[in-house]
């Protein structure tokens, strides 16, 4: 057992090192957590966002603290940049990746009855189906590394009525039930 407050970083059954990560939305909240987690506990962490600006500071911060972090620009609800993010994903990592974190989530604040068109498709494709279509995309890659892993985060707000945000909510709650459990089960990595 570890002694009170002993980190349980300094165990090696933590480790990551040797191991391939790559976070959506890293530059700020829960994606920078996670990147930083990732980072820290060894592994390599390629990480995009859509603020080039916000992306570099995070950069900049992450090797001040000698993490191994990449970065790309990119908006996921843009099928086309994910098709190209992956492309550098795969160069960054020798075309293996051990871990997928499809962690990007945006909410539009507005009272549902407001939501245009353009608000709605953007939700989806941002929060939903980036993550089915990364998933697709790193198949190859997690299949490649001999151990792959997919994380997908949702919200409170897939379970729970809020005040704000129901096409948010659909959006994460969707990501509860997409059927991922098939590249596993098809597949051994």
């Amino acid at each position: 057992m570890a002694k009170t407050g002993e980190n349980l970083r300094d165990k090696s059954r933590w480790s990551l090192g040797g191991m391939t990560a790559l976070v959506t939305g890293g530059s700020k909240g829960i994606g920078d957590a996670v990147v930083e987690e990732l980072a820290t506990l060894g592994a390599r962490v390629h990480t995009c966002g859509r603020d080039e600006t916000q992306l570099q500071e995070r950069l900049r911060e992450w090797q001040a603290k000698g993490l191994q972090v990449t970065i790309s620009v990119c908006d996921v609800s843009s099928r086309a940049q994910r098709e190209e993010l992956m492309k550098t994903a795969s160069s960054v990592f020798q075309g293996k990746l051990n871990i997928l974190v499809n962690n990007v989530g945006t909410c539009i604040t507005k009272p549902t009855i407001e939501y245009t068109a353009e608000d709605f498709s953007f939700l989806m494709a941002t929060n939903l189906e980036s993550a089915f279509h990364l998933s697709q995309l790193a198949h190859p890659l997690l299949k490649a590394s001999g151990s792959g892993s997919i994380v997908l985060m949702s919200s409170i707000v897939a379970v729970v009525h809020a005040n704000f945000g129901s096409i948010y909510g659909a959006t994460k709650g969707d990501i509860n039930i997409l059927p991922l459990w098939h590249f596993e089960v098809m597949h051994t990595y």
